[in-house]
């Protein structure tokens, strides 16, 4: 099957349609990925334009599935773009994400991403996590059973910095497209059955300082998510070559 075939039959799902979830639910549907999940409940404020590259000015006021769905159908109008107006949290993150081959998750607070981390363990599918603030990011991508997940890296630990929102902290717009096309690529990659990048690594850049680095992340046997003593789900079906 050529790669355009193989990608018109895959689905991946978009966790926040702000800075991150932007830029990567744009690159995976115009790269054709047939069925793109989109999932926000927030509406379009006109602060988020800054960054928020899915929404214009006239979609101040709209939900952002709605406006963000508007525009990726305007964009590939073969691709098949399912909206969620939902907040993912523990008891619904797994029926959804079980839906889709790849999670895509650009979300602005800790919570969301450990749920959704958690789900993706539980219902073995690859995840591609970013996080971004003022003008720094960073890109990690799970494949449950194999590598660290993002309670390794993160913890969950209520003072972590990356706990605060973009809203609150601030962030530069060029940062969240950087890191959202990065996370589409690593998508991209895992659907076309190629290597990912960010298994077992974390990419980190600082644009501000125009500083990129990436760093050795190991599954820690501590954690309450993936370690040998905590609950498995099924194996992820995409693995390390």
């Amino acid at each position: 099957m050529s790669l355009a075939g193989r990608l018109a039959r895959s689905s991946g799902l978009v966790v926040g349609a702000g800075g991150l979830g932007s830029p990567a639910a744009l690159a995976l549907a115009a790269a054709g990925v047939g069925r793109i999940g989109l999932v926000d409940e927030d509406r379009v404020d006109l602060s988020n334009l800054t960054r928020q590259l899915l929404h214009r000015g006239a979609d101040v006021g709209r939900p952002k599935v709605e406006s963000g769905a508007e525009r990726l159908r305007a964009l590939a109008p073969a691709v098949e773009v399912v909206t969620h107006r939902a907040r993912l949290g523990a008891p619904d993150a797994a029926s959804l994400i079980a839906g889709y081959d790849v999670v895509v998750e650009g979300s602005d607070n800790l919570g969301t991403k450990l749920a959704v981390n958690e789900a993706c363990l539980q219902e073995g599918k690859p995840l591609v996590l970013g996080a971004i603030l003022r003008c720094f990011g960073q890109v990690l991508t799970v494949l449950p059973g194999q590598t660290a997940c993002a309670r390794c890296l993160y913890g969950g630990a209520p003072g972590d910095p990356l706990a605060a929102s973009c809203g609150r902290a601030g962030v530069l717009g060029a940062v969240a497209g950087f890191i959202g096309m990065a996370q589409a690529a690593e998508a991209l990659r895992l659907l076309a059955g190629r290597p990912p990048a960010w298994a077992g690594r974390l990419l980190t850049a600082d644009l501000w300082r125009n500083t990129m680095g990436t760093a050795p992340l190991l599954p820690d046997p501590r954690c309450e998510a993936c370690s040998s003593g905590a609950p498995k789900g099924a194996p992820s079906r995409m693995t390390i070559s």
